[in-house]
């Protein structure tokens, strides 16, 4: 039985167990799919890198897809629940089998809201931290700040070369976002261990710009982007677009029946 107070309806043991529930449920914490991201602004930053470094933080069975890896320096500047905030997605060119996408070693956000969800949804390793992206003068800079250290630093020029949207992928296909969910129960035993993916629908390219990037890595022990050591920069993308967020696919259960 449910009873209204304060304008918010009591849940029932049914819509507990429903998907896309979230407490507190007078203020849930988690959004439900899907929601939108409008006017969002993204550096992408592309660099050469060591394989063996890439394939030390990928989870079996993935396996490393070539040297290059990307980090997204994300202005989220209208995103339905969570308001604007940043975010930085460091990626790495992964395969499973026929599946090849992007797996997410690190992510960043100015937002709890979406710091709770990407671990609790997608299972994304998500931490808590401020990513910028500002122009200054002829020059767009990225940074991503986290106990007060910038850990990473990127810029390209602001706007010389424009380029269409089959071009904002030139090295791997990002889109396929490869995620490893681990969740444990309250003692101790695996609940949820799982390779997850996901890709962004409704996708509006406002603008893209290319150029030469830089990219600077500093040490941090509690976000270790410096494990991907930068041995040559090779571009950098700026685009803006309008996107949303929907379900995604468990694609390797390690708990299933014949894992």
């Amino acid at each position: 039985m449910t009873r209204t107070r304060f304008g918010v309806t009591r849940p029932t043991e049914d819509d507990i167990r429903a998907g896309g529930f979230s407490t507190p449920w007078d203020a849930p914490m988690i959004p439900p799919f899907p929601f939108e991201f409008r006017n969002a602004e993204v550096m992408t930053v592309y660099w050469r890198t060591e394989p063996e470094a890439m394939a030390f933080l990928l989870p079996p069975p993935l396996e490393p897809v070539g040297d290059v890896v990307c980090a997204h320096i994300y202005k989220m500047n209208d995103t339905d629940w969570l308001g604007p905030y940043a975010e930085a997605n460091v990626m790495i060119a992964a395969r499973r089998g026929d599946l090849a996408g992007a797996y997410s070693p690190y992510l960043v956000l100015s937002s709890d809201v979406g710091v709770s969800h990407g671990r609790e949804a997608h299972g994304q390793p998500k931490k808590f931290g401020h990513p910028k992206l500002e122009f200054r003068g002829d020059l767009m800079v990225a940074t991503v700040e986290r106990n007060g250290i910038d850990v990473i630093t990127a810029t390209m020029p602001y706007k010389q070369r424009r380029i269409g949207t089959d071009a904002l992928a030139p090295h791997f296909d990002f889109a396929t976002n490869l995620n490893l969910k681990a969740v444990d129960h309250i003692d101790g035993r695996p609940a949820i261990r799982q390779l997850t993916s996901r890709k962004l629908t409704d996708v509006r390219v406002h603008e893209a710009w290319t150029g030469p990037a830089t990219m600077e890595l500093r040490p941090n022990a509690q976000l270790p982007v410096f494990r991907l050591p930068v041995l040559e920069p090779l571009q950098g993308i700026y685009w803006r677009a309008d996107f949303t967020l929907v379900e995604g696919e468990i694609i390797h259960d390690y708990l299933g029946e014949g894992s």
